[in-house]
């Protein structure tokens, strides 16, 4: 029986364009820092309230530095939004 031929695909080559330069900064380096120093000053508050039995950071509005460092942490939730 005789055997038949082998037909060889030629190599697939892309089309020579232009290439467009993608832009992979952002201008946004900001974001990263803010929205750590938010979660950090969030968390020290709290922790500060704590250790100091509620004398410090606002000894007049008593468990709202609570709320404040709460406060701050969803700030940095909110900012870490816009990261890319």
């Amino acid at each position: 029986m005789p055997k038949s031929r082998i037909r060889k695909k030629p190599d697939y080559t892309p089309p020579t364009t232009a290439a467009t330069a993608v832009r992979l900064k952002s201008g946004r380096g900001w974001i990263a820092p803010l929205m750590l120093a938010l979660f950090l000053i969030g968390l020290i508050w709290i922790v500060v309230y704590y250790v100091t039995s509620a004398s410090w950071p606002i000894q007049a509005i008593g468990n709202w530095n609570i709320v404040i460092g709460f406060a701050f942490i969803a700030g940095g939730f909110g900012v870490s939004t816009q990261w890319k």
